[in-house]
């Protein structure tokens, strides 16, 4: 018995050796990001800023995979269950971590730290309130005046049932006493898209996705979902400056890793994303897109997505809404 303990010893010793030095040369090779929602909206953007940094930085590709579907809920799950290596992150969203808790925590007792690593926050702005030029409302007050007059004739695209741009217009429609039309899409790049065309009348978007487009006059931005106004939009009202006192909604942006990530590589990706977040380009590229960093701590990104869950589950359940794929 004692010979094959010692037979075992030394190898146990350089499994145990190995580890830190496996963590300390990572990355060693490609790292996956998952976004969760079709290209072109918030998630995606800000998740290509990180990418393309964190390649230059570590001279490892970073690349992008977006699987868009069920408000977010597909490719969430999916980066939930990849392997706690490192090498597979995901971009989540507000919307991405609600669509997917209904059906990771139906029970309804949501702790992100069971299914993944939070690694940091990036950024946590306000929505914007935008409608098409051709809808006859140059403030909320008028927005909401036409929303009663006729119900359900305003339409407002979303990036999925759940997802934060849907639960800003369900939480408006709750404060305004109105009934619009929602028609939810795979992402927020796809839905500004009918925005444009006009086969939409409105939307809560991030401003990362419509910001080019307000300036071309393209869209018009009615209010900010903030409690109070952006830095970035200074002559925009809030909804609550509208008649909604009260309403706030902020949709945040961060990265995570499947639970059980090893520790030392979660710290070594929070300062690596912390720092490209400080670099003066990329600060003044996320304003031109009406971002700010919001950088946490893990323990800090930990409870703020747990209050979050907490706060729009809490809304679902007020306003009976179907989570896809819930139970499942």
């Amino acid at each position: 018995m004692l010979k094959h303990v010692s037979l075992r010893l030394p190898l146990l010793l350089i499994c145990l050796w190995a580890l830190p030095a496996a963590a300390a040369d990572y990355p060693t090779h490609t790292i996956k990001m998952v976004v969760p929602f079709a290209p072109g909206g918030g998630t995606d953007v800000l998740g290509r800023i990180i990418a393309q940094r964190l390649s230059e930085q570590w001279g490892q590709p970073v690349v992008i995979e977006n699987q868009p579907g069920a408000s977010g809920g597909i490719g969430t799950r999916a980066a939930a269950k990849a392997d706690a290596d490192g090498y597979t992150l995901l971009m989540a969203s507000t919307g991405a971590l609600m669509a997917a808790s209904a059906s990771l925590a139906p029970e309804g007792h949501f702790d992100v730290t069971k299914f993944f690593a939070p690694i940091t926050a990036v950024a946590a702005p306000p929505y914007l309130l935008v409608i098409h030029p051709n809808v006859q409302a140059n403030t909320t007050a008028d927005l909401i005046k036409l929303a009663r007059a006729k119900p359900k004739s305003l339409s407002f695209g979303s990036s999925g049932i759940g997802t934060a741009s849907h639960l800003s217009g369900a939480l408006f429609e709750k404060d305004a006493k109105v009934e619009l039309l929602n028609v939810p899409y795979k992402g927020t790049g796809p839905a500004v898209t009918d925005l444009l065309g006009g086969r939409i009348d409105m939307m809560f978007s991030p401003s990362t996705t419509v910001q080019a487009l307000l300036d071309g006059g393209k869209l018009k931005a009615l209010a900010t979902t903030g409690a109070k106004r952006s830095k970035f939009f200074p002559n925009v009202p809030t909804v609550a400056e509208g008649g909604l006192v009260g309403y706030e909604s902020v949709g945040w942006f961060g990265l995570l890793a499947p639970a059980h990530t090893p520790p030392d590589i979660v710290a070594k990706l929070n300062k690596a994303v912390v720092a490209i977040m400080a670099l003066p380009d990329v600060k003044d590229h996320m304003a031109k897109l009406g971002a700010e960093p919001e950088p946490q701590t893990p323990e800090e990104f930990s409870r703020y997505i747990n209050a979050d869950v907490a706060k729009w589950s809490a809304l679902v359940k007020e306003q009976n809404i179907i989570i896809p794929g819930a139970g499942k």
